[in-house]
């Protein structure tokens, strides 16, 4: 469990540094683009792509949480 815990912590970590990535390299294409090629969105809908990121992380946390909590019971021996 311990090991599953872990592994779900550091995908949350992963997926919060992709996260930043993906949207801030999103953002500044919306913003070259409402800037120079006549886009019609503002570039904050860059933003709305975090979403999905957001939903994916706190699955990972829940889960690093639940199975830290299952490997303290089972050590506990309940």
């Amino acid at each position: 469990m311990k090991n599953l815990s872990t592994l779900f912590s550091l995908l949350a970590i992963l997926l919060t540094n992709v996260m930043c990535g993906v949207v801030g390299f999103n953002y500044g294409k919306m913003v070259w683009g409402v800037e120079n090629a006549g886009y019609s969105a503002p570039a904050s809908t860059a933003l709305l792509l975090s979403i999905p990121y957001l939903i994916g992380i706190v699955v990972c946390v829940v889960l690093a949480l639940v199975f830290r909590k299952k490997k303290t019971d089972i050590s506990r021996g309940e």
